[in-house]
């Protein structure tokens, strides 16, 4: 479970609703397993950060947490994720190439598809150094050119083309489009309000990276 909350204070409000609740069902937090993070904010950086409480016991403050195999960062930077899947898929990747070296290609071409086309969250990063993304776009088309044997320094476009394949940009448009779809067509209505404006930095980002202007 996560709570979110602009300040300290409405943290320890939405704790304490939290308490009463497992109080009346004879439930116990596990407070070793609970921890919180202060999002930093690029103009406000308190000196000193008031106790969070969760039954008593003071929470540790961790610079980062995984989330639903998201990893989220007191800066709200993705490097960080990038590099989990880039690790992720050099491991399928390596696995393919071992296990099904004698394969056709188009053996070849389906288990790639099916295992290192996922970039799990990708639409939600946002925030990220060129060096990260790019560690992760080379991995994506070093683990084609190795399946099917190709020189080192091929055409990664021409390659992608001639195998009628996705290339890395290809699927991170396709990603943040879907995501962008289903935001909008939610039934919540502040996520709707929020996708139709384009003065939400991170909805203007998600149509920009949807119609290519953006990476």
């Amino acid at each position: 479970m996560v709570l979110l909350g602009p300040s300290s204070d409405s943290l320890r409000q939405l704790i304490s609703v939290c308490e009463g609740y497992a109080e009346q069902h004879g439930l116990r937090y596990n407070t070793s397993k609970s921890e919180f993070v202060l999002f930093k904010a690029s103009k406000y950086n308190p000196t000193t950060i008031p106790r969070i409480m969760l039954c008593g016991v003071p929470l540790k403050r961790v610079e980062r947490f995984k989330y639903l195999g998201h990893i989220l960062t007191e800066d709200l930077k993705d490097d960080l994720d990038i590099e989990r899947e880039r690790r992720a898929m050099a491991v399928r990747g390596n696995m393919l190439a071992r296990r099904f070296a004698r394969c056709n290609e188009q053996v070849k071409l389906t288990l790639f598809k099916a295992y290192c086309q996922t970039f799990y969250t990708c639409s939600l990063w946002v925030g990220f150094t060129q060096r990260a993304y790019n560690a992760l776009r080379v991995q994506y088309n070093n683990i084609l050119r190795m399946l099917l044997r190709l020189p080192k320094h091929c055409s990664a476009s021409n390659m992608f083309a001639e195998v009628r394949t996705d290339d890395f940009y290809a699927i991170r448009r396709k990603r943040v489009g879907s995501l962008l779809r289903r935001v909008r067509g939610s039934g919540n209505g502040l996520l709707k309000v929020l996708s139709e404006s384009l003065d939400c930095p991170i909805t203007k980002y998600w149509v920009e990276v949807a119609i290519g202007r953006a990476k």
